[in-house]
């Protein structure tokens, strides 16, 4: 089994990636990291990460889920990206994990996956107003999961967002 984590390729949240990584390596799943652009991404703390492939060069049938990582880089790089939008369609239509943590739910909304779903964001007034233009029911929750959809509100639910999405892909 094998998960995107997807991150921003400046100013990701290092937590939301090193705590999942750290939970899905533990369970024994693989994960690749793709970003707009591959090589080294930096994290809002200083951290690093190697985006092996980018965006655009994704195969969903590769993976049993995606994973969209936050931080303050989400909204200049991700929110906007039109392959990142179709990406996340493309896993949800064939069923599989959907998963954003911090800003990064807002992609999901944006990719019209959370109209009447339960959903968390991290508080800002610019992604409140995204997730509930996208439909959100959005609660002020650490993580919450409708479906195969799973969202978080920052680095302090990470360990607690990857457990979820390790209990989905057990599902």
């Amino acid at each position: 089994m094998k998960l995107l984590l997807v991150v921003a390729p400046e100013r990701y949240r290092d937590e939301e990636l090193e705590e999942p990584v750290r939970v899905f390596e533990e369970s024994g799943v693989d994960y690749d990291i793709a970003s707009t652009a591959s090589g080294t991404c930096t994290g809002m703390l200083g951290g690093t990460a190697e985006a092996t492939l980018t965006i655009d060069c994704v195969d969903p049938d590769a993976y049993a889920g995606i994973v969209v990582v936050g931080g303050i880089g989400s909204p200049e790089y991700l929110w906007d990206n039109d392959r990142l939008i179709s990406l996340v369609q493309e896993f949800s239509a064939q069923g599989k994990v959907v998963a954003a943590i911090c800003l990064s739910p807002v992609v999901l909304a944006r990719a019209g996956l959370l109209a009447g779903r339960r959903a968390t964001v991290y508080r800002s007034v610019e992604s409140v107003r995204e997730m509930e233009k996208g439909g959100a029911n959005l609660l002020d929750i650490p993580v919450a999961a409708d479906m195969q959809y799973v969202t978080a509100n920052g680095p302090a639910a990470a360990a607690e967002f990857a457990d979820v999405i390790l209990s989905k892909l057990a599902c």
